[in-house]
């Protein structure tokens, strides 16, 4: 059987930056192929050349003409750089008529998620994503139509089908048509966001379609942060049997080269099929591609998976990271409470950025107690980072001076002087300002609007309070297994939550304890549960009542919260979607 050398390129590119992700297209074309590598087909991740995803960018006429024109430059910039044997699959958005949105549209044409196949300085192939998803985080039937041909390119000997993301995880369809037009190979690129414990559903799911195709699966994902989601790489080879050849790890760029036994393709068959089901299959060849390798079988090894924290605390930093970076803000500031919340995310910065580019204020009042403010500093000489005080009483002093207030009134005020202080930081030295509230409060509203909920990214976002207080334990365990100095104050882990904006206030004395409090807020956000439900599953119902009170009283607050990176099956924001007008209560 004929052996090909495959090459899957899980890169990290950045939407809108065509030119930088065309010179990312070329470097690792160029590394798969060079020595020691000898690649004949390379693949790289959904919409690659564009970034992903691009929303409302697809209804901008010039960036679709860009982003085709960039697909046949790269496509003689490939050949210029001596690649232009080499078969590289890449993804990029096309358009075969006017958006859909726009007053000259016409039936049938429009924007599309596109793969196209390169080959000695031409575009041999070109594939239409057929299943479109619209759950979730995605809203591709708003930008795309779908494409009803299954491209199948003869290269090496062996039939290759082009597929993209969404296709894997629907039955029929495009891998159905795989199997009837004979391939040996199914290339499939992604832009396949990550949530916690995906990866156990995505292995499983491509030995399904494998067996569908009756074919290999070539599976490639994107690596990185874009605003909320972040995408863990995760990328494979699957036999037609199922068997798991070859696996990438998550949440770094790799190259994954592996040799690959085919079946040889059949007789040609004709350009254009129609098959049963109303899909066509179009037939192209690549004609001549690098000599087939020689010398031992090259593999591209597995990755074992890693504890659910260790998986959570790589996405974390990973989308910091590349929020920060992506968006060239030199440093990050935020203020350090000694609680767990701001502990966890000036843990999760270091990590994410170095010590250098992370300030950490303490801004106590007169509640601040000693061992928060010995945390906070013992938390800044555990990490290196930056660490100011900026004490904030003489400011809310000013204040009561001047306005009569009292109760919950003073209590907000201290949480948006310490905003006022943060943002002023970050307009002076130019830091991105780090919330740090956490899913859990978010979802009952147990913040300050234009307090501590100010900033533009919040790393916790989409972490429940008692995942927080497991990552806090598992980073510093791993630091102690690996030599280091562990980056959380043990008391920081330990003491009861307060938001100390009174005296002896504690976040029980207004919120059940988050053991209780949690599994009815994951029920009820995550799973869609009503009242019912929840009550079914055991919880208490009068909690019950109350928590959803407080949750659907909460949602103009969350729409204003700043972005973070999801790792949740449902995030606040781009996955949960409702009127903050809404007078419909579970309760009745």
């Amino acid at each position: 059987m004929p052996t090909l050398r495959l090459a899957l390129c899980q890169v990290n590119p950045t939407v809108g930056d065509l030119a930088g992700n065309s010179g990312l297209v070329r470097e690792w074309t160029r590394r798969a192929a060079g020595a020691g590598a000898g690649a004949q087909i390379v693949a790289f991740p959904e919409m690659v050349l564009t970034g992903y995803p691009v929303e409302d960018l697809v209804f901008r006429r010039s960036f679709v003409a860009a982003s085709k024109a960039a697909l046949q430059r790269l496509a003689a910039d490939l050949d210029a750089d001596g690649l232009g044997a080499v078969a590289v699959l890449v993804g990029y958005l096309d358009a075969d008529g006017p958006p859909q949105v726009s007053g000259d549209a016409e039936p049938g044409r429009g924007a599309r998620n596109a793969a196209a196949l390169l080959h000695h300085g031409r575009i041999v192939a070109t594939y239409f994503k057929h299943h479109l998803p619209n759950y979730g985080v995605f809203d591709e039937d708003r930008y795309f139509l779908p494409g009803d041909a299954l491209s199948v390119v003869r290269v090496g000997g062996v039939d290759v089908a082009l597929t993209i993301c969404e296709d894997l995880w629907q039955a029929g369809g495009p891998f159905a048509a795989a199997r009837q037009a004979g391939v040996g190979l199914v290339l499939c690129v992604n832009g396949s966001p990550y949530e916690l414990n995906k990866d156990d559903v995505r292995l499983p799911l491509v030995q399904r379609r494998a067996a569908e195709a009756g074919a290999m699966i070539a599976y490639v994902n994107m690596v990185g942060g874009q605003d909320e989601l972040v995408f863990e790489g995760d990328s494979m080879i699957v036999a037609a049997d199922g068997e798991l050849l070859a696996r990438a790890p998550q949440f770094v760029e790799h190259l994954l080269v592996h040799d690959v036994e085919l079946p040889p393709a059949g007789e040609p068959g004709a350009p254009e099929q129609v098959l049963a089901d109303g899909m066509r299959v179009v037939r192209a060849e690549a004609g001549d591609i690098p000599p087939a390798p020689t010398g031992p079988a090259v593999t591209g090894g597995t990755i074992a998976p890693v504890a659910d924290e260790a998986e959570v605390w790589q996405a974390l930093v990973l989308g910091l990271r590349d929020y920060v970076n992506k968006n060239r803000f030199p440093s990050v500031v935020l203020g350090l409470s000694g609680g767990i919340d701001s502990a966890v995310v000036a843990a999760l910065a270091v990590d994410a950025l170095g010590p250098d580019r992370v300030v950490g204020v303490s801004l106590p009042s007169q509640h601040s107690s000693e061992h928060s403010r010995e945390d906070a500093a013992d938390l800044a000489k555990r990490t290196g980072l930056d660490y100011r005080v900026e004490p904030i009483q003489p400011m809310v002093d000013t204040f009561l001076a001047n306005m009569s207030l009292s109760g919950v009134s003073v209590e907000n005020l201290q949480a948006r002087v310490r905003g006022v202080i943060l943002m002023a930081l970050s307009n002076q030295e130019g830091h991105l300002v780090l919330t740090t509230g956490n899913k859990s409060e978010l979802a009952v509203g147990y913040s300050t609007l234009y307090g501590d909920s100010v900033g533009g990214f919040n790393p916790v976002k989409d972490v429940w309070k008692t995942l927080v207080w497991r990552l806090a334990k598992w980073r510093n365990a791993d630091a102690a297994r690996r030599g280091d100095t562990p980056p959380i104050p043990e008391n920081s882990i330990g003491k009861p939550p307060s938001a100390e904006l009174s005296p002896g206030q504690l976040d029980s004395d207004t919120l059940p304890d988050y053991d209780v409090l949690d599994p009815i807020l994951i029920g009820y956000v995550d799973g869609d549960l009503g009242r019912d439900g929840l009550v079914a599953s055991g919880h208490d119902p009068a909690i019950v009542d109350r928590v959803l009170r407080m949750v659907d009283t909460a949602e103009y607050k969350r729409r204003q919260s700043a972005p973070g990176a999801k790792i949740s099956m449902k995030a606040f924001g781009r996955d949960r979607r409702l009127p903050i007008t809404n007078r419909w209560r579970e309760d009745g």
